[in-house]
C-alpha cells in the first residue's frame, strides 16, 4: 500500500492498483467546505499523475458518505456568503471537473446520506455507483435558498431525464438506495454490511481489466452526451482502430482464444 495523504479533510492511498480517495470529516457527516473541496482537487491530480491507478474509489469516512454543503460555515459567514460561495463553488467545478476526466473508472461507495451538489453531484460524476440498502440521496439546493450546483443539472437530466430530473431538483424528495437504483442514479444496491466488500471486489475485477480499454470506454461515453449516434460512430472507429495496435489488446485477443486471464500493462 502507498498512503499518499494520510491526514486532513480527504485521505488517499493507494494498493494494487487500486485509488481509494475517503472524504474525512465523519463529525460534519463529510459536509464539504472549501478547504476540502480544495484538497479533493489535489488529491484527484495526484491519481491523474499515478500511471499505476487503474480504479478509483470515492467513499466517506464514518456514517455518510457525503452531506453537501456545510451549512453551519455557510451560515456563520453572513453577508461575505457570497465571496466565499465563489471560491468553495471553484473548487467544487474543478474537483467535479478532475473526477470525471480520470483516466481511471470512479465508484462512489455510499452508505448513509448523498445529499447536494457535493454528495449527489459526485454520486452522478462518479462511472460506478454501489449503496448500501440504507443509503440516502437527495439534492436540497432549492431547499435552502440556492440552486444546484455540481453538475447536477446537467449529468441527472442525462441520467434520469428532463422530467424526472426537475421533479429531484425542485422538489427534493429523500430518495431510497432502491428507488435510486431503479431511477439510474445508483448501479448496484447491496446490504449495508456487505457494501465495503462489494465495492472492494468490483473495484479488483475492473483493476484486472485492460486500462486502456477501460479509459477509452469511460471518455466515449462521458465526451458522447449530447451527441448523437452518428456524430460518434467516427470516434469509436478510430479509438477501437488505436486500441487495437496495443500490446495490451493483443494479449487480450490472445488470452481470450487460449481461455486464460490476460495480463495487461496499460500499453
Amino acid at each position: 500500500m502507498t498512503a499518499l495523504v494520510t491526514d486532513g479533510p480527504v485521505l488517499l492511498d493507494i494498493t494494487d492498483g487500486i485509488a481509494r480517495i475517503r472524504l474525512n470529516r465523519p463529525e460534519a457527516a463529510n459536509a464539504v467546505d472549501a478547504d476540502l473541496l480544495r484538497v479533493l482537487h489535489e488529491v484527484a491530480l495526484r491519481c491523474h499523475a499515478e500511471p499505476t491507478v487503474r480504479v478509483v474509489i470515492l467513499s466517506g469516512e464514518g456514517r455518510n458518505f457525503c452531506a453537501g454543503g456545510d451549512v453551519k460555515t455557510f451560515l456563520s459567514k453572513g453577508e461575505d456568503l457570497p465571496d466565499y460561495l465563489r471560491e468553495a463553488t471553484a473548487w467544487l467545478q474543478l474537483a467535479t471537473a478532475a473526477l470525471i476526466q480520470l483516466k481511471a473508472p470512479v465508484i462512489a461507495q455510499v452508505q448513509g446520506f448523498a445529499a447536494g451538489g457535493a454528495g449527489f453531484g459526485f454520486v452522478c460524476a462518479a462511472d460506478l455507483v454501489v449503496a448500501a440498502e440504507g443509503a440516502k440521496f437527495f439534492s436540497g439546493a432549492v431547499r435552502v435558498g440556492m440552486a444546484p450546483d455540481g453538475g447536477t443539472t446537467v449529468t441527472l437530466a442525462r441520467i434520469v431525464g428532463l422530467r424526472r430530473a426537475m421533479d429531484i431538483l425542485l422538489t427534493n424528495p429523500t430518495l431510497t438506495a432502491a428507488e435510486a437504483r431503479d431511477l439510474g442514479i445508483v448501479s448496484r444496491v447491496v446490504p449495508d454490511a456487505e457494501l465495503s466488500a462489494a465495492v472492494d471486489q468490483l473495484a479488483a475485477d475492473l483493476a484486472a481489466q485492460p486500462p486502456l480499454g477501460l479509459s477509452a470506454t469511460k471518455r466515449l461515453v462521458w465526451d458522447g452526451l449530447g451527441s448523437t449516434v452518428a456524430e460518434r460512430l467516427p470516434e469509436e472507429a478510430r479509438v477501437v482502430s488505436e486500441l487495437s495496435g496495443t500490446a495490451d489488446s493483443r494479449e487480450a485477443l490472445a488470452a481470450v482464444v487460449e481461455r486464460r486471464t490476460g495480463t495487461y500493462e496499460g500499453r
